[in-house]
């Protein structure tokens, strides 16, 4: 990384996190007004795709860090979160005046943004963007999966293949005839929709504008979904983590649900209220949960969600896919693109709920 002088008509882009150098060269190939300041000796090394806090064990010597922060303090976008660390980039507003825009990795970026404690001046001073998009398909499979995985019974077929019980044949549910509940219709929620429709399934769907989007036969606001409850086989969580949707799931939505139903969360851990879930799971109220996020993580060794029969846990991994480095890089040059041609970026986080 280095600290020169910026060049007019450029926009000096200091590499935070963890970028290959395939994908350092698309960014440039894509918009080669990009000055990219990247010192690959700077960045942890990753120990599996898109692992932007890279290896744990990694360390920069003293000089290694003053030179890291050089060279964010002299761009005027950033390329991911400091470290994935809300001190740090705290500590980069406050340093480099001249920052104009920092894109995060995640597409609920904006829960790091806020954990940063900037000022009203600070987030008016600097745009933040996140990914959200990105891990659109990767999740609604997850999603899909997850409910097929209720609709089929898998707990049920596991626990007789553990136990080398062949049993009674049983009617399994289809989920052509299933009515699912999607909370959330933004770039995730709108891939989970086209989906489940296109295997013949009913999906409300929930939204602030009550816009409809392809795929979804019936919009609602977030306020009547135990209305509905009653009337649906799944839900699967999109939301974001925010104090308007925290614990929006909780007891007096699970009481409301048809007995049995399927709950997929790929949103926010913070949406589920998880005492009220394992009551739920427990009467039968929910009858399978798919939970790939949770609402501390990792998800602590005495939480009785990873011993529930009912319960499959994944360790916050189904948005992860081999090209969502790729298509990040790719995102972060279209979004460059915008701020040089002085149009609006993709992603704005909204700085009074952030998300």
């Amino acid at each position: 990384m280095g600290t020169e002088e910026r060049t007019p008509g450029q926009l000096r882009v200091a590499v935070a996190a963890p970028l290959s150098e395939e994908n350092c060269a698309r960014i440039l190939a894509l918009e080669p007004r990009i000055d990219l300041v990247v010192d690959q000796a700077l960045l942890p090394p990753m120990r599996w795709p898109a692992d932007f806090a890279g290896d744990p064990s990694w360390h920069r010597t003293p000089a290694q860090q003053q030179a890291y922060e050089a060279a964010l303090d002299s761009a005027d976008a950033l390329y991911g979160i400091p470290d994935v660390d809300p001190a740090a980039l705290a500590r980069t507003v406050r340093a480099n005046r001249g920052l104009r825009w920092v894109h995060t990795m995640a597409a609920g970026g904006g829960s790091q943004v806020k954990a940063a404690r900037l000022t009203a001046d600070e987030l008016e001073r600097v745009l933040f963007t996140t990914s959200a998009g990105v891990h659109g398909q990767p999740l609604a499979e997850f999603a899909v999966f997850g409910v097929l995985a209720g609709a089929k019974g898998l707990p049920r077929l596991t626990q007789g293949q553990r136990d080398h019980e062949w049993g009674g044949r049983w009617t399994m549910g289809q989920v052509s005839e299933q009515t699912i509940l999607v909370l959330g219709l933004g770039g995730i929620g709108r891939v989970v929709a086209q989906k489940l429709h296109a295997l013949g399934a009913r999906v409300i769907g929930t939204s602030r504008s009550g816009t409809g989007v392809p795929g979804v036969d019936e919009v609602v606001p977030l306020d009547r979904i135990a209305e509905v409850a009653p009337t649906v086989d799944a839900v699967v969580n999109t939301l974001p983590g925010t104090a308007a949707t925290e614990h929006l799931l909780d007891k007096g939505f699970f009481d409301a649900l048809r007995p049995g139903a399927t709950l997929v969360n790929v949103g926010r851990g913070s949406v589920v209220d998880e005492a009220a879930l394992i009551e739920a799971l427990d009467s039968g109220r929910v009858g399978f949960a798919a939970l790939d996020v949770f609402e501390t993580e990792p998800l602590p060794s005495h939480s009785p969600l990873w011993n529930h029969d009912h319960v499959l846990v994944s360790p916050h991994t189904a948005a992860l896919s081999p090209a969502e480095d790729r298509l990040i890089a790719e995102l972060f040059a279209t979004n460059a693109t915008r701020l040089l041609d002085g149009e609006s970026l993709l992603n704005r986080v909204d700085t009074v709920e952030f998300y």
